[in-house]
């Protein structure tokens, strides 16, 4: 058991995107953080083709195991126990070693410290936002959908995410629940793969989610 815990938490921690042929140009953000985003390490920018390990070695001292596939160690702060190394890629859990992922103009590659009862949990999480709108995964987007009754604060969000406001779900594409005014609450609704549809359900002032840089970054959900 043991064995396989190990054999999933090397899946799943150096894992990062779905194959795409071409990382183009440009830049990417990379932030490096601990306890679910709890503390902020380091936040910068590295060129878009690098691979999601070349990106945190550019930032930081890192060691790694497995043949350079798997982060053990940041800056010091080393998996123990539960405790380990894992990366989101604009907001998506990543699937593959950070080797083999090729960051994209536009990425946000997040990789957090933290402790874990499953290496596939949290598969989604919202302090990327307005990520994976707007880049998608592994240089792949998808059509953008915002679905409210108040037409008002539907457009001005949807035209923030180059989406389109609807009255219901659209099959494929991804989802921005606003359900109004209430308690402020921001998080992802169900499980899915990397690149897969999302679908974010938020409640409270619309108006945080148009602010740059978002006032949730580097939280997982909210509250």
């Amino acid at each position: 058991m043991r064995l396989r815990h190990v054999a999933l938490l090397a899946v799943a921690l150096v894992a990062a995107g779905c194959g795409s042929t071409h990382a183009g140009s440009g830049r990417a953000t990379v932030w490096v953080t601990r306890d679910r985003g709890a503390h902020v390490l380091h936040v910068g920018k590295v060129p878009a083709g690098i691979s999601a390990m070349q990106a945190v070695t550019r930032l930081d001292k890192v060691e790694t195991k497995f043949g350079g596939r798997y982060l053990r160690s940041v800056d010091g702060v080393a998996e123990h126990g539960r405790r380990a190394w894992f990366y989101y890629v604009n907001g998506y859990l990543a699937d593959r070693a950070s080797t083999d992922y090729r960051l994209h103009a536009g990425d946000v590659l997040w990789w957090d410290y933290r402790s874990w009862r499953d290496p596939a949990q949290d598969p989604v999480v919202v302090g990327a936002f307005p990520e994976p709108f707007l880049n998608g995964y592994a240089g792949t987007t998808r059509p953008a959908v915002v679905v409210t009754r108040d037409l008002t604060a539907g457009r001005k969000v949807a035209r923030s995410l180059h989406a389109r406001v609807m009255s219901k779900p659209v099959h494929g594409a991804d989802v921005l629940f606003l359900d109004g005014p209430g308690p402020l609450r921001f998080r992802a609704v169900g499980a899915v793969p990397p690149g897969s549809p999302v679908r974010l359900r938020f409640t409270g002032d619309w108006h945080l989610l148009l602010r740059r840089p978002f006032p949730f970054r580097f939280r997982y959900t909210v509250p």
